[in-house]
């Protein structure tokens, strides 16, 4: 059993390259001046819009929703077979060996939890401090070193090689991002991989940002471990997923306790004897988000037939962006590796404007939707920060996906030199920390009324 994918209406043109159309693109929202134009959504890193053909795959499924793994029924066989057959859709999405785990989380941060819980005990892991947090607070303790940002990507291997030499002989792990959230910047995930087997080090890559926009080979990086989040890739459902080796992840207590993790419980009075099952169910305890599931699947095989047209409609959109935003006064771009090549994400400062405050009037004034705040990754943003002479330790990021168009890019290039040349047309204050628009007439969509 297989529920098709019907291939649906492919979207935004930048240079006559057609990619998967998004959910929303005509989302109308209203400004404060009274008007209402089309939402220029540049806030793909933090949550990227549902594919058309993603939405179209859920609707397909839920009439066939029910019960998953112990269910007689046929929409029950349906839904296991569903749930199941995802399992072998991302395996070959990001390339893994036919012996790796793949199990389903919530997100990128529940899967790397996961793994964090799994290691052997007194694990050397080693990562680098501008990593998200994610990745970088599940891991602490004696055993753990942090590596201060490089500036290229030469000194990171030669950093990496540094602090794995000097971790204490056993199991190692390395933790490294695909590609930054906070100023896209790829890393050299590969070169990463062979410093860490001159250890004897395993590697585990947080894909959360470079799953949307290049395509993963888990075999050709050589990584043991690989994290990524449906709500990054297009499949906002509710489903992340960890593909790895299956050994740390076996000998580990389950991660959640409950059905699904337990092959048998017996009753032995004043205990309970628990046998419990194998990886991947050992550490996917509970009714499991077979949608989602079925939605993150979907989203991994569509990508995976547009890898061209997506990469060439955010590296034009992408260099739009950064050109005409170096025309702002007082704007400098937040970087961490000199060196790297980008996918769709700027993070900058504009010298004397507070980043909230920027935010919030693209979106009153201009309908446009950008993030602000330290991402997530507080360490190294406020130290970008502090180097690109910001008091504050914030920052504006614009991050372009499927659903951005050139006209999103000049928008936000336009209304932003217009704030910093003339000012807002509205007036802000804070309040509860944030910069919100004074007598804010702008009304709620109706489900929320």
């Amino acid at each position: 059993m297989t529920l098709a994918i019907t291939p649906g209406t492919t979207g935004s043109l930048v240079t006559g390259t057609a990619v998967p159309a998004v959910v929303g693109a005509d989302l109308r929202v209203p400004l404060v001046t009274g008007e209402r134009v089309t939402y220029a959504n540049l806030d793909h890193a933090a949550s990227a819009p549902c594919l058309q053909e993603v939405r179209d795959a859920v609707d397909e499924l839920l009439p066939w929703y029910a019960s998953v793994h112990r269910g007689a029924g046929f929409a029950s066989q349906v839904s296991t077979r569903v749930y199941e057959q995802a399992r072998d859709r991302v395996r070959k999405f990001v390339g893994a060996r036919s012996s790796d785990a793949v199990v389903f989380t919530r997100n990128t941060t529940d899967s790397l939890n996961l793994l964090a819980r799994s290691v052997p005990r007194g694990t050397a892991v080693v990562l680098f401090d501008s990593e998200h947090h994610a990745a970088l607070l599940p891991w602490r303790g004696r055993h753990v070193q942090r590596v201060p940002a490089p500036t290229s990507s030469g000194a990171a291997l030669a950093a990496l090689d540094r602090a794995l030499a000097a971790a204490p002989v056993g199991p190692r792990l390395v933790i490294v991002t695909g590609a930054s959230n906070v100023t896209g910047e790829l890393w050299p995930v590969a070169e990463l991989a062979k410093v860490a087997r001159r250890h004897g080090a395993r590697i585990a890559l947080d894909a959360a940002q470079l799953a949307p926009h290049r395509p993963i080979d888990a075999r050709e990086l050589d990584v043991d471990y690989v994290a990524f989040s449906g709500h990054k890739i297009y499949a906002p459902f509710g489903a992340g997923v960890l593909v790895g080796r299956a050994d740390w992840l076996q000998q580990a207590e389950p991660y959640l306790v409950g059905g699904g993790a337990t092959a048998k419980v017996t009753d032995h009075g004043d205990r309970l004897g628990v046998a419990w099952s194998a990886v991947p169910e050992r550490h996917e305890a509970g009714s499991p988000n077979v949608v989602g599931v079925h939605a993150l699947a979907a989203a991994c095989e569509i990508l995976s037939r547009h890898w061209e047209q997506t990469v060439a409609h955010e590296q034009e959109l992408l260099t739009r962006l950064r050109e005409g935003l170096r025309t702002i006064p007082g704007f400098r771009e937040l970087a961490i590796l000199t060196d790297a090549d980008k996918v769709g994400v700027v993070s900058f400062t504009v010298s004397g404007f507070d980043a909230g405050f920027l935010a919030a009037a693209l979106s009153a004034e201009y309908g446009i939707g950008v993030r602000d705040g330290a991402f997530c990754a507080h360490v190294i943003v406020g130290r970008l920060v502090k180097k690109a002479g910001a008091h504050e330790d914030r920052a504006v990021r614009a991050s372009i996906g499927l659903g951005t168009t050139a006209e999103h890019v000049d928008r936000l290039i336009a209304a932003l030199r217009t704030l910093v040349v003339e000012g807002p047309k509205w007036t802000y204050a804070r309040q509860g920390g944030r910069w919100v628009a004074e007598d804010d007439g702008r009304t709620l969509p109706p489900f929320l009324a």
